[in-house]
């Protein structure tokens, strides 16, 4: 912490007023200012393994992780002196450099099939919203083809055509899209309902071929968790290759989290399908600015400099991000995600039993180690954005302020997922055991 900070401590109520005298909302992204929750939020100054500690000295375990990225915990002691070592030696130099390169090799070794097809090639961006907007102007680019499909409450990040019924933040904000899209640029995007097969088919069969791609999160976290119904992804798959467009598997969120090669390694590697494109960012860039589009070599090669397809980034493949990625995928072990699996089915159960204990209606969404809670949902659970809208989304503000309370950080939404890491060892696990019966009172008496 900065000395003048030491001598003269703010209250995050004063750093908040701060910040909204310099910064729209007072933050850099908008769930971060507890619009959907209420209250101040808190800020953090320090991160170490499963916890944060805010400007006060509070310290919560940490259930974040930094929206993801923080598979291995914050301030992993090899990612740590990666990064100083590639700090040592320069932050940056604007050329190509070895580290891109290794990064790129641990994702094309983790997502392949045993034919070796899947991330043949990889371009490296700086952000999901980058690596999604690229993938789809290559969609573009190869197909000739101009017409995106998405879902309802799929997020893709923040570019123009794939903000149309988002999840995430502009679920939190209650937002439709977004101002300053324009109607062409939205007539360009087809957006049916999650989990709908039938409305995908009948987009196809009246617009097929004028469809570049379908894009989807391989399995949905920006709505809360919902997962794909069996065979979804596959269909989607089918329904591409049968009509001439591209897959594109938005692994964001799931990337080298659920499993070692991301969602498609529990799912698609198992049935026998490829997507066309993935697009990675979080935890392949162990928490600095790091993400990348990847997929079949004869459609990553539109890209320019080999193809017409211009992409271009001045911190693309950063040096220092690239270290960080290259650390964090080399300690994701086997034994990495077999601990966050066992750790999420704890933290898991334990919520649905507090909540029952208390009489709450609720459904844990759950994929792998991802999860969420929707609240007035027993019946069927959620499986698409208009019953994760329709949830009693009132209930989360007083638990999230009771779990807060009680020294536990969750996401600020009740439409964004809980992320464990390797770090969270039984004594933070237990920290969020004994919070949540009393969180799950508070739910109830909203």
């Amino acid at each position: 912490m900065r000395e003048d900070s030491v001598t003269n401590p703010q209250t995050n109520q004063q750093l908040f007023d701060s910040a909204r005298d310099l910064m729209p909302g007072g933050v850099s992204s908008p769930v971060r200012a507890f619009g959907s929750v209420g209250g101040t939020p808190a800020f953090m100054v320090s991160a170490e393994g499963p916890y944060l500690t805010d400007a006060e000295g509070t310290q919560y375990v940490d259930l974040v992780g930094s929206w993801g990225p923080a598979l291995l915990g914050h301030k992993h002691p090899q990612v740590i002196e990666a990064v100083h070592a590639a700090v040592d030696a320069g932050l940056g130099f604007g050329t190509s450099h070895p580290a891109e390169t290794r990064l790129a090799e641990l994702v094309r070794s983790r997502v392949q099939d045993e034919a070796g097809s899947g991330a043949e090639m990889i371009r490296m961006v700086s952000t999901g919203t980058e690596a999604t907007m690229t993938a789809i102007r290559l969609a573009r680019g190869a197909t000739g083809r101009n017409l995106v499909i998405k879902f309802a409450g799929c997020y893709h990040g923040h570019s123009d055509g794939l903000l149309a019924a988002a999840g995430s933040g502009v679920a939190t904000l209650g937002l439709p899209g977004s101002a300053g899209v324009t109607e062409a640029q939205a007539s360009e995007t087809i957006v049916i309902e999650y989990n709908d097969r039938a409305a995908l088919e009948q987009v196809f069969a009246e617009r097929g071929d004028d469809v570049a791609a379908v894009i989807t999160e391989a399995t949905p976290a920006n709505m809360g968790v919902v997962p794909p119904g069996e065979g979804f992804n596959a269909f989607i798959r089918e329904i591409t290759s049968r009509h001439g467009a591209l897959m594109i598997f938005d692994e964001v969120m799931t990337g080298f989290r659920i499993t070692e090669a991301g969602y498609w390694g529990a799912s698609g590697r198992v049935e026998g399908w490829l997507p066309d494109l993935f697009t990675f960012a979080k935890v392949i860039g162990g928490g600095l600015p790091t993400a990348a589009v990847a997929g079949r070599r004869e459609i990553m090669e539109h890209l320019a400099p080999t193809g017409p397809v211009y992409h271009a980034g001045t911190l693309s493949g950063n040096p220092v991000a690239m270290a960080a990625g290259v650390a964090t995928l080399e300690h994701a072990t086997a034994e990495v995600y077999q601990h966050i699996d066992r750790q999420a089915d704890v933290v898991a159960f334990a919520l649905g039993e507090a909540l029952d204990a208390a009489g709450v209606d609720h459904s844990i969404q759950k994929v792998g180690s991802l999860f969420s809670v929707a609240f007035g949902t027993s019946a069927a659970g959620v499986s698409n954005y208009a019953q994760a809208q329709a949830q009693e989304a009132f209930r989360y503000g007083p638990f999230f302020h009771a779990m807060l309370e009680a020294g536990v950080y969750l996401p600020p939404s009740v439409f964004e997922a809980w992320f464990l890491s390797a770090a969270h060892d039984d004594a933070a696990v237990q920290r969020i055991l004994d919070a949540l019966p009393k969180a799950a009172e508070a739910a109830a008496a909203a």
